[in-house]
């Protein structure tokens, strides 16, 4: 009798577990721009499902908010029920025995917060104010909005060229994305349901290693427009394009004596070759725009005045990127033999490679660039490589395939540790890297646990070479003279990327948000040109006659994500050639067909008027 009872305690026990996991897998599948008071009115239920019921503010109060929240959904709601609300969420709060009662009450109250305006709306107007203006979940949180399930079905059926083609239309660097995208359109995908996310970004690169050279789109009648675009990274260049595409002639005035900004000195060669990121750079230039290397903008002798720029040009925009490196503050910061990790990747992006044969390096960071310097530490022939970082290795901001792959190829990290100061030897050169250890601590409001400094002695690492690799600062000081209005080096802009109070100067990119993501400097780009190309008097429309497949409307079985393999470790470390392998056709068939064609399905038929043109 005992043994059957286990037995069915177990299989229920199983069963339950089942349905948390497929709780989770629904969480996180959940596309952005849900109605915050349904959410949170979701949460609080699921809450209460969860109380032992033993004391009175978790098991009556959390029932009763529930109560209240579907009054405000329900259109009974009045402005004192939300007072109530508060009011109620507050004493729950305050009074329950364990997490689950006074998670929940703050779950609440963080919501009566940041949500305000959409409570009131529904008790006033009986409707949400959020807006779900794209429904399909990939293409909302990709920064451009690239068509997604579009290119994936495009290359399910082979078609690679227009999968390229209808890429392009959002994002002119399809090449570069497929190599080193930080891919943020796989975190609400709704394959996450089933089992797992698709690889979006193999996808891509499926595409792009496939499709060979693709017909760049014909440029509208031209406007008689001109535009000067200062800085040719990434989102110069992509504004550069579109414009072009409208038909407007376009200058870009670039400091260095190649394009591509940080795509190409701030990423190495082994996971964005050159000659592939130049693909996209070369397809960016056949449509006409005109290019002045080895530029600089300033009042100096030698550099073009702003001045002259805005007198010359219909418009400007100003992408300067941030390229300056950031300094960490300590002693010994100027002893020889400590580089920035800005320069060392600049320098390697300029074929100048560093020569650390035997030496023993410490970078400081956790970062992808952090990540980038350690890695290229190893292939130029540091003898030992170690990363200091005063978090976690979890609170990295690092790509978590950056981290591992570091790991594989011999790199250290030491976590929990904080520079203190550099030792320097009788000839001031680097000698040690003293470092003080942390704890762990609370966690602050950006949902990253503080460090405290621990009771531990503090620990010397020999090294030879320390790489400053703590973030990258703006260098504006030339466009503040020349009345480009700044704060801390980054340049003031409007939400439609106009800089304050100098009609037709536009600024976009890392030098207004700061040091971001290719992708959203892409996207950055993309806006300044609809942008600018309002405030010249047009409302072109980048349009795209690629064919999307219609869906396949087979079942959609469990199946595994193909992930992106990688050269051995081994023979990696002794060349800077790409270490990602290509995904096969076979490979790349079988993870189109996991897409569930979001953009067919429900309100994703609707997506026409957001994704076909901008």
């Amino acid at each position: 009798m005992s043994r059957l009872t286990v037995v069915s305690a177990s299989k229920a026990q199983n069963v339950v577990e089942g349905l948390y996991k497929d709780l989770e897998r629904r969480i996180i599948a959940s596309p952005p721009g849900l109605c915050p008071v349904d959410l949170t009115a979701a949460f609080l239920k699921m809450c209460h499902a969860q109380t032992c019921g033993k004391c009175v503010p978790c098991r009556i109060g959390l029932k009763q908010l529930g109560n209240l929240l579907d009054d405000i959904l329900d259109n009974r709601g009045t402005l004192e029920t939300l007072e109530l609300i508060e009011s109620t969420a507050r004493v729950v709060y305050n009074s329950s025995d364990c997490a689950i009662g006074y998670e929940a009450a703050k779950l609440v109250l963080k919501g009566l917060e940041g949500f305000r305006e959409d409570y009131i709306s529904h008790v006033e107007n009986h409707r949400c104010t959020y807006n779900l203006t794209q429904p399909v979940p990939c293409v909302a949180l990709c920064p451009a909005g690239v068509d997604i399930p579009g290119y994936i079905a495009l290359i399910k059926d082979g078609r690679y060229k227009d999968a390229i083609r209808l890429i392009r239309k959002d994002n002119p660097f399809p090449v570069a994305c497929a190599l080193i995208c930080e891919h943020p359109c796989e975190a609400r995908c709704r394959r996450n349901m089933i089992d797992d996310a698709i690889n979006i970004r193999g996808m891509k690169r499926a595409a792009v290693d496939n499709a060979g050279e693709v017909e760049i789109p014909s440029c509208g009648k031209d406007t008689g427009k001109h535009v000067a675009i200062i800085g040719g990274g990434p989102s110069g260049l992509t504004a550069a394009y579109y414009l072009r595409l409208m038909g407007h002639q376009v200058t870009i005035y670039e400091k260095r004596k190649e394009l591509g900004g940080m795509l190409r000195y701030g990423i190495p060669n082994y996971r964005l070759p050159r000659e592939r990121l130049q693909q996209d750079i070369d397809a960016i230039l056949k449509t006409g725009v005109k290019v002045y290397r080895n530029i600089s903008i300033g009042s100096r002798e030698g550099q073009i005045p702003l001045e002259e720029i805005r007198n010359t040009f219909d418009s400007v925009y100003i992408s300067i990127g941030a390229h300056v490196d950031k300094k960490v503050g300590i002693d010994g910061e100027d002893a020889a033999g400590v580089i920035s990790a800005v320069e060392m990747l600049r320098n390697i992006g300029n074929y100048d490679m560093p020569d650390f044969t035997g030496k023993r390096v410490c970078v400081i960071g956790g970062g992808n660039v952090a990540m980038d310097v350690s890695r290229s530490a190893i292939r130029l022939g540091a003898s030992k490589v170690t990363v200091v970082y005063r978090r976690r290795i979890a609170d990295m901001t690092a790509l978590e395939g950056e981290i591992h792959g570091a790991v594989a190829e011999g790199v250290d990290v030491l976590e929990l540790h904080a520079p203190d100061y550099i030792e320097k030897d009788a000839a001031n050169r680097v000698s040690a890297l003293w470092a003080t250890p942390n704890i762990i601590s609370f966690i602050d409001k950006s949902g990253r646990p503080k460090t405290a400094e621990s009771e531990k002695e503090k620990l010397r690492i020999p090294c030879d070479i320390v790489i400053i690799a703590i973030g990258q600062g703006i260098d504006s000081k030339h466009f503040a003279e020349s009345g480009i209005p700044t704060n801390k080096g980054s340049i003031l802009a409007q939400e439609w990327a106009e800089v304050e109070n100098i009609p037709g100067v536009f600024a976009g990119g890392d030098c207004v948000t700061g040091p971001a993501t290719v992708i959203k400097a892409i996207a950055a780009g993309k806006v300044v040109a609809a942008n600018i190309d309002q405030y010249l008097g047009f409302e072109h429309i980048i349009t795209s006659d690629v064919s999307i497949p219609a869906p396949d409307f087979s079942d959609r079985l469990p199946c595994g994500r193909v992930n992106m393999s990688e050269r051995d470790p081994i023979d990696r470390v002794k060349d800077f050639d790409l270490v990602e392998c290509e995904m096969s056709i076979q490979e790349a068939n079988q993870e189109a067909k996991r897409c569930l064609r979001c953009d067919h399905y429900g309100y994703g038929i609707f997506k026409g008027g957001r994704v076909n043109q901008w």
